[in-house]
C-alpha cells in the first residue's frame, strides 16, 4: 500500500514571546512557521511519512522562509502556490501555573484567504497519495478556501483515498457571511476519519449527545461514511500541570488510551496535530484500533515536551513512550 498523505491548509508566522513573558514586557519576539495541517504533515515526514503539504503563501521573502521551514522538516513544497498578498500571522504569549496561555490572531486578508477553485491542480497532486487530511480551520477563512477543500475531498474521494478532517470549531473564524452548519456537513460526509469533540459535533453539524460515545451513535446515524471518530481528554489542572487521555470509536466499540499525567509543559501549541498524526500513522500503518489511540496519544502527550507547533519526534520515540521506557533518562 502507498504511504503518502497530502494536508491542505494555512500556514501562518508565529510571533511567540521569549520564555514566559508577557505581550507587554517584550521588544523582541521568536519567529516560526506554522499551521495546523502543515503541523500534522511535518511529524508524518518525522516518521517516515511521504508527506506534502499544499497551501497558497505572500509571493516574497516571508512566503520564502515558510515554505524553506517545511522543507527542512522533509514535507514536499512542490505544490504550493503564490500570490501577492501578505502572510498571517499569530501572536504566543505562553502561560505558566495558574496563568493561561494567550494567542492575538492577526490574519485577515492572507494569501490563502484568497485561494480559488481551478488554483490547486488536485488531480495531479492526490495521484500518488494515499490519505488526504484536512482540518475545519481552512472552511472558516473564507469561502474560497471552503471550495477548495471541498473540491479537494471530492477528488480524493473519487480515487479512494482516506479522507481525515479534524473539525475543530473556531468560532471567531466563521467571519465571512457563513455558518459552521452551512458549510461543513458537506465536507464531513464524505470524510472518512474525524477528531472531533462533542462542542465541535454540535457546532459544526448539531449533533449533541450527554457522553462521547452516544454523541459518535448519532454521527454514525446522519453520517454513514464515517468509519472512525476519535478525541481527547484533557484535565488542565494549570498552564503547566495537564493530564490526556485519548479515545477512539470504530462504530462498534470505544477504545481509550492511558492518561498521562503531563507536569512542567514546555509548549501545548500543537499537541492536537501530533494527536492527529498519531492517528493517521497507526491507520495507515495498519494497527489495530487499541493500538492506533495509544500511539496517537502519545505523540499528543509527547509534543507537550517539544517546543514550537511540530512535534519533532521519530516513530520509534513514541513507541518508546507507549511502552513506558526511557522516560526521562539520559541516553548516551
Amino acid at each position: 500500500m502507498k504511504k503518502r498523505v497530502i494536508t491542505f491548509g494555512e500556514i501562518m508566522m508565529r510571533l511567540s514571546t521569549p520564555g514566559f513573558a508577557r505581550f507587554t514586557q517584550v521588544d523582541s519576539f521568536n519567529v516560526l512557521y506554522a499551521g495546523s495541517e502543515a503541523n500534522v504533515a511535518s511529524s508524518l515526514s518525522h516518521f517516515g511519512i511521504s508527506a506534502a503539504h499544499v497551501t497558497r503563501f505572500p509571493n516574497n521573502d516571508l512566503g520564502q522562509a515558510a515554505t524553506q521551514t517545511l522543507q527542512r522538516y522533509g514535507v514536499d513544497t512542490q505544490f504550493i502556490v503564490y500570490g501577492p498578498e501578505r502572510m498571517g500571522v499569530y501572536f504566543l504569549e505562553n502561560g505558566s501555573m495558574h496563568r493561561a496561555s494567550r494567542i492575538v490572531y492577526d490574519r485577515f486578508n492572507s494569501a490563502f484567504a484568497h485561494v480559488k477553485p481551478g488554483m490547486i491542480d488536485w488531480e495531479l497532486i492526490l495521484k500518488d497519495a494515499s490519505w488526504f487530511h484536512w482540518t475545519g480551520i481552512t472552511p472558516a477563512i473564507s469561502q474560497g478556501a471552503a471550495d477548495v477543500c471541498y473540491e479537494a475531498i471530492q477528488v480524493a474521494r473519487k480515487n479512494n483515498i482516506t479522507v481525515s478532517g479534524d473539525i475543530n470549531y473556531r468560532r471567531n473564524l466563521w467571519q465571512y457571511g457563513k455558518t459552521a452548519r452551512e458549510i461543513m456537513p458537506a465536507l464531513i460526509e464524505s470524510t472518512d476519519v474525524i477528531v472531533s469533540g462533542i462542542t465541535d459535533m454540535e457546532n459544526c453539524v448539531g449533533i449533541s449527545g450527554d457522553t462521547f460515545d452516544t454523541a459518535c451513535a448519532s454521527f454514525k446515524k446522519s453520517y454513514p461514511n464515517i468509519k472512525k471518530v476519535a478525541t481527547t481528554e484533557r484535565n488542565s489542572i494549570s498552564s503547566s500541570h495537564n493530564k490526556l487521555k485519548g479515545i477512539l470509536w470504530n462504530r462498534k466499540q470505544l477504545f481509550q488510551s492511558k492518561e498521562y499525567d503531563l507536569t512542567h509543559i514546555v509548549d501545548r501549541v500543537g499537541a492536537g496535530d501530533a494527536f492527529m498524526a498519531g492517528l493517521i500513522y497507526g491507520m495507515i500503518n495498519k494497527k489495530d484500533d487499541a493500538s492506533t489511540i495509544e500511539f496517537a496519544t502519545a505523540a499528543g502527550a509527547f509534543k507537550h515536551s517539544v517546543e514550537g507547533d511540530v512535534n519533532v519526534a521519530s516513530a520509534e520515540e513514541i513507541e518508546t513512550l507507549v511502552k513506558g521506557e526511557n522516560i526521562g533518562k539520559l541516553l548516551r
